[in-house]
């Protein structure tokens, strides 16, 4: 495979799911010492991925789960957040800025922290009351991010009696990892005719619908406009019909990511109108990639981790069609702002 280390791969993945029992055994402690609810926050793209772990327990949890922008809360607060709070943390370096700055308030309120940290060193690496260190770094943190929330999801679930066959579930996903190198394997000359569509255009309307939906958005707007300068626009698959709609005519680019769980009606919506109106539409659907020995029930919850993985053999050839490095930045750490 172009530019990949299969070995660091499976490490980074692995180390991911090694976290699970100390993971579980933080939420177990959280509960038990009478925690009313919990926050998925971060920064930026780590935020977007803590997303399908809030929806999970939003969907089948009576356990208060909430999203928010990390720099509005620490600005405005909220009646909610209070010393019985759970938060969850994530940032690959450690040392977001909007984040670390949220961190000194949650002290100060006496919420219970659970960080998500690349590096132990760092100011949320070591100011977190639970602390989660997996080194990653750009190419393999979706999926170990994606992991990590997800444990603290199906652990709320599990220690609420709110979720069945648990030991099943776990099971399954600690076999992830290498079912998720298959995939990469499997999809590489996929991935160039793919990367070579994404090349094409300037300009790409992004969408997805359910668990699926975050990741529409974070490629959109953390892979393709940061990393490679090329304009998007993420919507939901459902709001695609209450305007973007209208922005669709002949050689509009629309990126279409489908998942298994009980949004996909919405995503199959769109795939069904777009093709009418432009010759520009392209899907990936978690669907066509075999999982060995993965429940339809899992198959759902880990779809945006194998979207991740798949669009990361896609960015691998995206920067070497269009000759930009994934690297490259003008302004992103680079410049005061």
């Amino acid at each position: 495979m172009l530019n990949f280390d299969e070995a660091r791969f499976l490490r980074i993945q692995s180390g991911a799911v090694a976290l699970r029992e100390g993971i579980d055994a933080a939420v177990a402690q959280c509960l038990t010492a009478g925690a009313e609810n919990i926050f998925f926050l971060g920064t930026g793209g780590a935020a977007i991925l803590m997303q399908p772990a809030a929806q999970l327990l939003q969907r089948r949890s009576r356990f208060p789960a909430s999203i928010d922008v990390t720099a509005e809360l620490e600005l405005a607060q909220s009646v909610n957040l209070t010393e019985k709070s759970i938060v969850v943390l994530p940032s690959l370096s450690g040392t977001t800025k909007e984040s670390v700055a949220l961190l000194a308030k949650l002290k100060q309120i006496g919420a219970t922290v659970i960080t998500l940290v690349g590096h132990a060193d760092t100011p949320l690496g070591k100011g977190g009351d639970h602390v989660f260190v997996n080194f990653a770094e750009d190419d393999t943190s979706c999926e170990s991010f994606y992991l990590q929330s997800l444990f603290i999801a199906l652990s709320v679930l599990k220690h609420r009696g709110e979720l069945a066959e648990a030991d099943r579930i776990f099971a399954e996903l600690e076999r992830l990892p290498d079912l998720l190198l298959a995939v990469k394997q499997g999809y590489e000359q996929k991935a160039v005719e793919f990367a070579r569509k994404l090349a094409a255009s300037d300009y790409h309307i992004m969408t997805g619908a359910g668990n699926v939906w975050p990741q529409a958005w974070y490629y959109g707007m953390c892979i393709l406009e940061e990393m490679q300068w090329i304009r998007t626009r993420p919507v939901h698959a459902s709001d695609f019909f209450h305007g973007t709609l209208e922005l669709v005519e002949k050689g509009v680019s629309v990126v279409l990511f489908k998942g298994e769980d009980s949004a996909r009606p919405l995503a199959d919506r769109v795939e069904k109108f777009v093709p009418g109106y432009t010759n520009g539409m392209t899907v990936l659907d978690t669907a066509d990639f075999a999982l060995p020995g993965i429940s339809p029930d899992v198959r759902a919850l880990v779809s945006p981790i194998v979207l991740a993985t798949v669009l990361e053999r896609i960015s691998a050839h995206l920067e070497m069609i269009r000759n930009h490095p994934l690297t490259t930045r003008r302004y992103y750490k680079r410049v005061a702002y």
